[in-house]
């Protein structure tokens, strides 16, 4: 059984969330609903995206069960805000020492750098982006590749490109064949297609 957990907070991007949460539920659905995937936010109450679709998370930062995997998002508030806010970024710290993997998605790579875990690493951002990321310092933005694998650190470009970073992430857990059949059920054909078979950026 694995445990999933998507962070969600004000301003962030939709589909950054959604599309995990899609592809990861969907997962656990072809594995006889094995794992577990959670909205994870700071206080109770509905979150607000950035184009306004409203989130009920299912945990605070203080109730939710073990994380096996954390995603964190994109959007305005991953950039602006909850860099600054040090409950947040210290539950981030914290957390990724325990998971066995994290993810950004989109510019949760920022969130990601301020609370620690892509300090000193290699990271996708959305291209828009990039130099920002980049100015910050202790990081190597990889501007050539739609997700970026360094350790136990898995980040994504921009928005749907959290979809294939995923797809991959399952793939990596429960195996290739999974992973297609995933792609499969959410119908999902993007071009260029899932890259599971194909080499990881050097």
């Amino acid at each position: 059984m694995t445990t999933y957990g998507i962070l969600v907070f004000d301003e962030a991007e939709e589909l950054d969330v959604t599309g995990p949460w899609e592809v990861l539920t969907a997962s656990s659905l072809l594995r006889g609903g094995a794992d577990t995937t959670v909205l994870i936010a700071e206080r109770t109450g509905p979150v607000r995206c950035a184009k306004g679709l409203r989130l009920l998370p299912d945990h605070t930062l203080d109730d939710h069960p073990p994380l096996d995997v954390l995603v964190v998002p994109g959007g305005r508030g991953a950039r602006e805000v909850q860099p600054h806010n040090p409950a947040v970024t210290g539950w981030i710290a914290e957390t990724a020492e325990t998971t066995a993997w994290t993810a950004g998605v989109c510019t949760g790579a920022f969130l990601l750098h301020a609370a620690g875990p892509a300090r000193g690493r290699r990271v996708a951002t959305h291209w828009n982006y990039e130099d920002a990321l980049e100015a910050r310092g202790d990081v190597t933005v990889v501007r050539d590749a739609r997700y970026v694998v360094d350790g136990d650190l898995l980040t994504s470009q921009g928005v749907s490109a959290g979809i294939d970073s995923t797809l991959w992430l399952v793939g990596r857990l429960h195996g290739r064949d999974h992973a297609r059949a995933v792609r499969r059920v959410i119908q999902y054909e993007p071009a260029p297609p899932y890259l599971a078979d194909e080499p990881l950026p050097a």
